[in-house]
């Protein structure tokens, strides 16, 4: 039994765009070495459900607001047969696109299985943003496959312990971030922000079709760096004095410049906007470990000068700079308290953007890839993306050495040719400055 409560304001932004554009859930995709069966993987659901209350949450609209409500209907499970392996990417793109039921669960799973590769499968979850970020999805994969096998040896728990229930993430904000003068912290960053979108008018990708936010659907672009060239990004980062996220950054940025055109003006109005997703759970109070669900997430947004000739690095170092000086100002938890404020008018005109490029980048997966008779090769994510028009947006993810990047954009918005080119434009520049 769950103890009802409130959603805050991000989470409520958050099941305002999956009602509205089946937007910003988030898919894991794991490959796996091995058999599933549905009995099994039925069975690791319902031992993982019971473990975790906000699995046994729904959403109900009440008092003009959202509130997670006890009484969540099993978590659905559907397994696919699938003749070729390529096809994964084909469950991934419709399960983008299909709204949670979030009045009766927020979470949804699928097995795909495949005539020609009998021994490999693919566990795909889709969970509302609201009760979980990346962190805790991939976190949610390795409990599933642990689950998974120790039923496969026979040890099966008659007895499940749930986790505590966590309050509303306001909870655990810093103290200095709380009260009267936070608030009006929020609100003088919030107007900075502005000032800075009519100051700068960062670049975007411009809408190559224009249609209303019920017609639009996310697409996805699947890219992959071996384990070399990873390993390679990692050392020239460190020799840089910078990190693989500012890399990666500045990498979607150059692409960018380069599909706009822009960098042929005079440079100071060359200004591009780069919001790069942050983890929080180590900046609560106290924090909180992977294995609890939770919308734990934010983002900073930044604004950066730059041509095509100008130094690849440099433009890393200050993605990095203002990074970390917004993170220590505490402007990720004010984008979390205001994110709902900033979605409306976006919302109410849908044919404009802000922003240049997103990323979010979990980094190196620290979970196992042993599971007894089950073995993990590829753990990645993509949160669905069809609200939001004009930018160019990964997700990435480093499993055992090998990077994986999900491009997702909203079509037709953006076509499926002009992000594959970006991608392909973006991992370029990453060898070349990896050389």
């Amino acid at each position: 039994m769950i103890e009802n409560r409130k959603l805050a304001a991000h989470e409520q932004a958050m099941e305002i765009l999956n009602n509205l554009a089946a937007s910003f859930h988030i898919v894991t995709i794991s490959r796996i070495k091995g058999i599933i069966s549905e009995e099994l993987l039925r069975q690791a659901l319902d031992n993982t459900q019971s473990r975790h209350p906000l699995l046994n949450s729904k959403i109900v609209a009440k008092s003009n607001s959202f509130w997670f409500e006890d009484g969540a209907d099993k978590i659905p499970l559907s397994v696919v047969k699938k003749q070729q392996i390529q096809q994964w990417e084909e469950v991934i793109i419709k399960e983008l696109n299909q709204k949670i039921n979030s009045d009766k669960n927020l979470l949804r799973v699928t097995l795909i299985n495949f005539e020609e590769e009998e021994n490999i499968c693919y566990l795909i979850t889709t969970i509302h943003h609201a009760i979980a970020d990346a962190s805790s999805c991939i976190e949610l994969h390795s409990e599933l496959l642990t689950n998974c096998q120790k039923i496969s040896e026979g040890k099966v728990e008659t007895i499940i312990n749930p986790l505590t229930q966590l309050p509303s993430i306001n909870k655990f904000i810093p103290k200095s971030l709380q009260g009267f003068t936070a608030k009006i912290g929020n609100i003088l960053y919030l107007l900075r922000f502005q000032f800075q979108l009519i100051r700068y008018k960062p670049a975007t990708l411009n809408f190559e079709k224009k249609v209303p936010l019920e017609s639009r659907s996310c697409g996805m672009v699947h890219k992959k760096l071996d384990s070399e060239l990873t390993a390679r990004l990692v050392e020239v980062c460190r020799q840089q004095k910078t990190t693989v996220q500012a890399a990666l950054g500045a990498a979607m940025l150059f692409a960018v410049a380069k599909k706009t055109n822009l960098p042929h003006l005079p440079r100071k109005n060359n200004y591009f906007s780069f919001s790069s997703s942050v983890s929080l759970r180590s900046r609560l109070q106290p924090q909180l470990n992977n294995e609890h669900l939770g919308a734990i997430a934010s983002a900073v947004i930044s604004f950066h000068n730059f041509g095509l000739n100008d130094n690849f690095w440099y433009l890393a170092q200050d993605i990095k700079y203002k990074l970390e000086k917004a993170l220590a100002n505490g402007d990720a938890f004010r984008q979390l308290f205001i994110f709902k404020t900033i979605m409306t008018p976006f919302l109410k005109n849908p044919y404009q953007s802000a922003i240049s490029a997103a990323l979010t980048n979990v980094g190196r997966i620290n979970i196992p890839y042993n599971y007894g008779q089950l073995e993990l090769e590829e753990i990645n994510f993509i949160p669905a993306q069809s609200a939001f028009g004009g930018i160019f947006s990964a997700a990435v993810s480093t499993f055992r050495g090998k990077m994986l990047l999900n491009f997702m954009f909203s079509q037709p918005s953006i076509s499926t040719e002009t992000v594959e080119n970006l991608a392909s434009d973006m991992i370029c520049i990453i060898s070349e400055v990896c050389e």
